[in-house]
């Protein structure tokens, strides 16, 4: 049973070293969440968050540092935005395709990586603090240089302590680093959640209390289902005779994922519809009449709940097919088959196993890139139905939460499985 696991895991010495200080960075992150920076109207600004869907969005993703502008206010936003970044560049630059092959490689991509989230962290810190400034609300007060420095640097060193936080994490093989501190940000905001949803209970909305945890209980196994489906192509590995001895002959299969990209084409989507609206907003009070009537029509725009839920369902949509389009090469794969003597029966190797992987995946990311869809627009479908702003299911949240403990899991069970076999 589970308690006869979490027994063994105590037991090893090692392990359970490194759950504790997992433990313990997670608890330094969130003391650091809830260190304000001077100067900011925190009431204030939690009502801007809380009136912005994607602002929302972009606080969860930071691990819920922005709707205290905290010195971890950007949380761990630039460095998966950079990582994003080199992620692409080395699809489309010959060279750093090639370093990613290379023995080493990969640590000076990531060198690279860390690198490119300083200048990203001040630049988003900054932008920031531009959106803060063009709010009705009064957030924060007219600033001088060097206030606006200090806040800058201060921000930007709160990314970089998580990013070497979540890196820490990483090397102790319990889940990864930067997931982990964005899976906390979100469980942090549950006894909030929970507070809500007491103090706003009301035994005529019992009948849509039941609905909503009925819904949450389905969304969290359609998020399981889907998480861990895949389609297994069957490969065959043809027998070959060298001296007395015969080899392979073996039957395999080839598993496709129908989730392949995660939440990486959320991230992605949440960028695109972000950006007209930063840009907006700094032009909202511009001298030129059309330019800030152009500024003010794209920020009504975003603000429209059925545009916003259409555009950001095909966002994800098509950076689903996109962001599986870059990590996922079909034709590498039948060379890979080919040159191992593997095949797929019924199916000629080479070009033809290419085009049959391809056209499966296709397929199955169908249905991937429809549910992360559902997913995203999941709490703008809530409020429709149940016509208040409490009853909101996070999709996105849930996934990430999913997607980190089953990751999670299978780390620890796999750590554990690895001290079988040393004790034999």
């Amino acid at each position: 049973m589970w308690w006869n696991k979490l027994l063994q895991i105590w037991k090893i010495k090692d392990l359970r070293k490194n759950i504790i200080f997992v433990l313990l960075m997670l608890v330094v992150f969130r003391i650091g969440a809830h260190i304000p920076v001077p100067g900011i109207n925190t009431d204030n600004l939690r009502e801007f968050f809380d009136q912005s869907q994607l602002m929302g969005l972009l606080n969860l993703f930071s691990g819920g540092t922005m709707e205290n502008f905290s010195i971890m206010a950007l949380g761990i936003a630039p460095y998966i935005t950079a990582s994003i970044i080199f992620q692409l560049l080395t699809m489309i630059i010959p060279r750093l395709e090639q370093l990613s092959k290379e023995e080493g490689g990969r640590q000076k991509i990531n060198q690279y990586t860390r690198f490119a989230t300083v200048p990203l962290a001040a630049l988003q810190s900054y932008a920031m603090i531009g959106i803060l400034r063009q709010s009705q609300l009064d957030i924060i007060g007219q600033l001088s240089f060097f206030e606006l420095f200090t806040i800058i640097i201060t921000v930007t060193g709160g990314t970089i302590f998580l990013m070497w936080i979540g890196e820490l994490i990483s090397e102790k093989h319990i889940g990864n680093g930067i997931s982990l501190l964005i899976f906390a940000g979100i469980i942090s905001g549950l006894p909030k959640f929970v507070q809500q949803v007491f103090i706003t209970f009301d035994r005529d909305q019992l009948f849509t209390f039941l609905v909503y945890a009925g819904i949450a209980l389905v969304t969290v196994i359609g998020v399981v289902t889907i998480n861990e489906a895949q389609r297994n192509i069957p490969v065959s590995y043809a027998r070959r005779v060298r001296g007395m001895r015969m080899y392979g002959g073996m039957d395999t299969h080839l598993p496709l994922r129908v989730n392949m990209a995660g939440v990486i084409p959320i991230i992605f989507a949440i960028s695109i519809i972000l950006f007209p609206t930063m840009i907006a907003q700094f032009f909202i009070n511009a001298r030129t009449e059309w330019v800030a009537a152009l500024a003010q029509w794209t920020i009504d725009l975003f603000q429209n709940q059925a545009f916003y839920g259409i555009f950001y369902f095909t966002l994800v949509v098509v950076f689903t097919y996109f962001y599986t389009s870059v990590i996922f090469h079909p034709d590498q794969i039948s060379e890979n088959l080919q040159k191992q003597g593997g095949f797929i029966p019924g199916i000629r190797p080479g070009r033809f196993t290419a085009e049959y992987l391809g056209k499966v995946t296709n397929r199955i990311l169908l249905a991937g890139s429809l549910f992360l869809g559902l997913i995203a627009v999941l709490p703008l479908l809530m409020q429709v139905f149940t016509g208040t702003q409490v009853l909101v299911i996070g999709g996105t949240s849930i996934l990430i939460v999913v997607s980190v403990v089953i990751e999670t899991v299978k780390q620890v069970q796999s750590q554990l499985t690895m001290r079988e076999y040393e004790g034999f």
